[in-house]
């Protein structure tokens, strides 16, 4: 039984990572439009997950616990190109990408680096949160961001604390992993509000 659960949150998690910033990236492109995007929210998510990805890899974690993190930062690369060149900032591109690349490999120049990190990931990624909320809370509309898409970022948060006490049951991991989950509920209920507020007015 608790394998047969295992499996289905790894394989639910795996299909719902495979589209998760498809609706957030078709609401961006079918508006031509990045109004209500953080682009600052999206660069610390961005951080945070190459952050846990890089912790995963160096500590030998399974595979099935964190396959979904490429298929999500290239979505999130995509979705970032695109806020650039919406927004006109497309020269940043290059400086972000440098960025990364060298962070990547300077977290694991000594076990102190990525265990700090990893630390800190649980606040640069609640920080990304925060950020979509104080750009929802100050615009009062939710413009072309996706409910759908942080919907599915509760969903698999739920499903990685299932899957992380039984594995890893790494307490950093599932601190991470629950504030993520009401962080992302946050979201979620702040553009469902600002959504039926517009509808209303």
């Amino acid at each position: 039984m608790a394998s047969t659960l295992l499996a289905l949150a790894h394989w639910s998690t795996w299909g719902v990572c495979a589209v998760i910033k498809l609706p957030q990236l078709a609401a961006v492109l079918a508006a031509g439009s990045a109004r209500g995007v953080s682009g600052g929210s999206l660069l610390l998510e961005l951080a945070g997950f190459l952050v846990f990805l890089r912790y995963q890899i160096y500590y030998d974690y399974p595979l099935q616990t964190y396959l979904e993190y490429p298929i999500i930062i290239a979505q999130d690369v995509i979705l970032l190109l695109l806020i650039l060149r919406y927004n006109g900032n497309m020269k940043r591109a290059l400086f972000y990408a440098v960025t990364f690349w060298g962070g990547w490999y300077m977290l694991t120049l000594r076990k102190w680096i990525i265990d700090l990190a990893m630390n800190l990931c649980t606040f640069i990624s609640a920080a990304s949160k925060l950020t979509q909320l104080r750009c929802l809370w100050q615009t009062r509309d939710s413009g072309q961001v996706s409910a759908l898409t942080w919907s599915m970022s509760a969903y698999t948060c739920a499903t990685r604390i299932v899957t992380t006490v039984m594995t890893t049951n790494d307490l950093a991991v599932l601190i991470r992993f629950i504030t993520m989950l009401i962080l992302n509920i946050w979201v979620t209920a702040t553009i469902l509000h600002y959504r039926k507020t517009k509808k209303t007015d």
